[in-house]
This record gives C-alpha cells, structure tokens and sequence, in this order.
C-alpha cells in the first residue's frame, strides 16, 4: 500500500510554496504602490512646480547652498530627513526649490499642521498626495503621524522629508516664551530659533531608520536684513538667499527617545553658532555652489497656461459681450471668492498672521 511521499518532502514542498506565496504578495503590494503613487507623484511635481516657477523664474529669487563638496554628491540619490529653520515667510519655498533642483520635489513630504490641509489649492494637492498632518497635540498624533511615516518605506520614488523642528515660525514673542521654557529646563538659550520640539522628530528618525541615509541639517537665512515674503515673490522682487546643508550620516542619530532628544538640542546650538557667525560675516562656512535651475518648472507652467488661459480668456470675452448684467454680476461673485480664496493662502505664510502655536503662557510649559 502506497504511504505517499516522505514527510521532509512534504514539509519542504510547502516551504517553497510559501516563499513562492509571499514573493508574489510582495510584487503585487510593489506594483500596486507604483502605479498609484505614480498620479500622486504627477500631481506634487505639477503644482509643486507652480510656485517654484514663481520663485526661481518669475521673482529670480537665487538660493545657494554652502556645503561639503563631497556631501553634495549624494544630494538627490538618497532619502534624507531636512530639518530647516522656521523663521521666513519663504522659507517652504526655498525648501521646494532645493528638492526640484536635486529632482526630488515630486516624491518630497513635508511634516505640516493639520490647518494647512484646509488651504486652497496648496493644502489640497498635500491633502491629496498624502502628507504628513499633525494636530501638534502629542497624544493624538503619536499614531496618526506614526502610520502616515511607515507608508514612506515603500515609497517608490526617492524623497526629501521636511521638518520644522520648531512647530512653528519664529516671532519675538515665543522666542520669549521658549527661552523660558527653556530655563526652566535647564536648557541652553538660543538666539535665533526657537527650542525644537524633540518628539517629532525622535518617531520620524525611528519611522524612517534604515529606509533614510542621512538628515540634511539646513539653514537659512537671507542677505542684507532682506524680509523675504510670498506677496512680494508674486510681485516679482527678488530676493537672495543663502542655504547651509550639513549632511548627517542617520547612524550617527541616536536611536534612544532621550538620546535622540538631547542631539536635536545640540544641534539646534549649533545652527544657532552659524547663524551667528552668518549674521558676523555674511556667509555661512563650507564651499558656496548654485545648483542648477531645471527648465521643466518654467516649461510646466508654460504648458498649463496655454492649456487653460486660452478658454479662459475665449469665455471671459464672450461674457463680456453678451451683455447679460446677471452673468456678469455671477463673473464678478466668482472673480472675488478665487481673490479672497488666493490671500487666504498667501495669509497663512505671514508671520504676522501665522498659528498662535507658541504664544502661551510660561507657566504652560509644553511636555515636549
């Protein structure tokens, strides 16, 4: 009578089942990632360019990058966590500028406040390719922040990962605040940036370890005592900026909530020595390089005018002729809700008008 094949046959044949289960899983998720992160990719990359044409084209604003010539090989052909200094109205912009020169801009995240998902057209393309929100509340953002960083190991595309340290822009007046905070933790003061908050960057690091290569610790500032702002960008005045980049290796990031903590504390005393130093001299250490400025944002914007410009301009004329006083009554309704629609976004760059994050009491000391 016929037993059937011997046990460890058996036991190996369902081994290599398995593996063949679990690589076909595995490209499937792999394929299913590509093609849908593909549109999303194509949608940062359009509207990212949008306003980096404004910037690079329109207002000539020139932005160069102080860095180890060696470490700006490698710009653009790894992942990289970018912690960069709150404290300009265009200080995103300048971020978006250096991710499309490095072609990267249309993988790139940003961690951002959840407010900004409401803002016309800028919050809803984020929205839309799934940045990372946050509530600034800690114990509701442990999770949802935690899980929005995971899907970024898969990501398909290489990507700078963008993060304000500070939680929000720099004003006198929390900068007043955080000092006292500060103090009261026996902290070191900083001049010129706010003290970070640490924990958002501790679970981005520990999200992103092994998937990311390095942090690319920048800071900004602008010559002359120039206030850069988005208005003026849009009225085409040009402004000159000035980038440090230090490429961090992530290994040297420790893994330790604690640890991590007290290195993102030093080096926020760091970029505090540098902007110093740049306010002294008015250049920032290492080899000053421009990368170069790609045409494909000058050549996307191109492309969406003649596409949508045209018809609209066809439409506007035949309202116009029409003579109907409800039609263009309806025009004129629709002409102020896009304005209205176009400062509110401009407004939520202001520092002026930006997130009360920041201006609380001292004896409300955050938990960091």
């Amino acid at each position: 009578m016929w037993q059937g094949p011997p046990e460890k046959e058996v036991c190996a044949v369902r081994a290599v089942s398995r593996r063949l289960h679990l690589w076909a899983w595995r490209m499937s998720v792999s394929l299913s990632l590509s093609l849908f992160s593909s549109p999303r990719l194509d949608l940062t990359k359009t509207s990212g360019r949008e306003l980096v044409m404004l910037l690079e084209w329109w207002s000539g604003t020139e932005c160069v990058i102080h860095t180890d010539p060696q470490a700006y090989l490698k710009y653009g052909k790894e992942n990289a966590i970018v912690v960069l200094n709150h404290k300009f109205e265009i200080d995103f912009l300048c971020g978006w500028s250096l991710a499309e020169r490095f072609g990267v801009l249309g993988g790139s995240k940003v961690l951002a406040k959840k407010e900004l998902a409401y803002v016309p057209i800028i919050g809803w393309m984020w929205y839309f390719t799934e940045m990372v929100f946050c509530t600034r509340k800690w114990e509701q953002d442990r999770k949802t922040v935690s899980k929005s960083l995971l899907r970024l190991r898969d990501y398909p595309e290489k990507y700078f990962f963008l993060i304000h340290c500070e939680g929000t822009r720099f004003t006198e007046k929390k900068h007043q605040i955080s000092m006292q905070v500060a103090q009261a933790k026996g902290l070191p003061s900083l001049k010129y940036h706010l003290l970070p908050r640490t924990k958002g960057f501790a679970i981005t690091v520990r999200s992103l370890r092994n998937v990311v290569s390095a942090v690319y610790d920048c800071t900004l500032n602008f010559r002359n005592n120039e206030n850069p702002t988005l208005l003026g960008v849009l009225n085409g005045k040009k402004y000159h900026a000035d980038l440090y980049v230090r490429r961090i290796p992530l290994e040297e990031v420790p893994e330790e909530e604690d640890e991590c903590s007290a290195w993102l504390h030093k080096l926020y005393q760091e970029k505090d020595a540098f902007q110093e130093e740049y306010y002294r001299t008015g250049t920032f250490p290492e080899t000053a390089m421009v990368p170069p400025r790609r045409p494909w944002t000058l050549i996307n914007w191109l492309f969406w005018a003649s596409l949508l410009l045209y018809p609209f301009f066809r439409f506007l004329i035949n309202m116009i002729s029409s003579g109907s006083s409800l039609t263009l009554a309806s025009f004129a309704l629709v002409f102020f809700v896009a304005s209205m629609g176009v400062r509110w976004m401009i407004g939520v760059t202001e520092i002026d008008k930006g997130s009360a994050y920041g201006n609380i009491d001292s004896k409300q000391k955050r938990s960091d």
